[in-house]
């Protein structure tokens, strides 16, 4: 079937894109804990740069799982291939010259290493959003740890399933950090990103 599929090259390139945007695109990959803050510094971020003339997109690991994801469970083969769709979509969401921020929790740095070459070392940026699992808990916005402690969800990151943290993150904030501190960390980082290369 493989070889019956044949790329379409379109006249219009990413590069053109991004020139008709007037900024870069890349991918913001926000990882962490269930409850660590990921989401909530995404929404953040994006409504900065949207304030700041950048089209963006928010891909999120609840939203996700609601639609084009719906078919997975959370065994460790299905995180996979929720995290690998991820990374495709963002390579489509770069090549049309959006900057993508995705929030997940992605707990395997194997997923992860994955996304960065499917979108190119060039067009990824890691942070890891390093919330403590006592904190995590502490918040459980979702009561999630509440009921894998109970034993009513299996695969919880953190309690029942292994959380592999980046080694290297291009980015790392912490719970010392607020949201708003947290955002602007981020965006000093990406700030030079964005801009167009000459």
């Amino acid at each position: 079937m493989e070889k019956n599929i044949i790329s379409h090259n379109y006249k219009l390139s990413a590069v053109e894109r991004r020139a008709g945007n007037g900024h870069n695109s890349f991918l913001i990959f926000l990882t962490g804990l269930s409850g660590s803050g990921k989401s909530t510094i995404a929404n953040i971020l994006e409504e900065k740069l949207h304030a700041n003339k950048i089209k963006t997109y928010v891909l999120d690991g609840d939203n996700m799982r609601k639609g084009i994801n719906s078919d997975l469970s959370f065994s460790p083969d299905d995180r996979s291939e929720n995290i690998r769709r991820i990374g495709e979509i963002s390579k489509l969401f770069i090549d049309a010259g959006i900057v993508v921020l995705a929030a997940f929790v992605a707990p395997y740095e194997e997923d992860r290493n994955r996304i960065k070459q499917t979108v190119s070392a060039e067009n990824y940026v890691e942070v890891f959003v390093n919330t403590s699992l006592e904190v995590c808990e502490e918040r459980d916005v979702k009561g999630l740890y509440a009921k894998a402690r109970k034993g009513e969800i299996s695969n919880m990151t953190g309690i029942s399933a292994p959380y592999e943290s980046p080694k290297s993150p291009d980015v790392e904030v912490t719970e010392e950090n607020s949201i708003e501190e947290s955002v602007e960390i981020i965006y000093s980082k990406i700030r030079n990103q964005l801009r167009l290369k000459k």
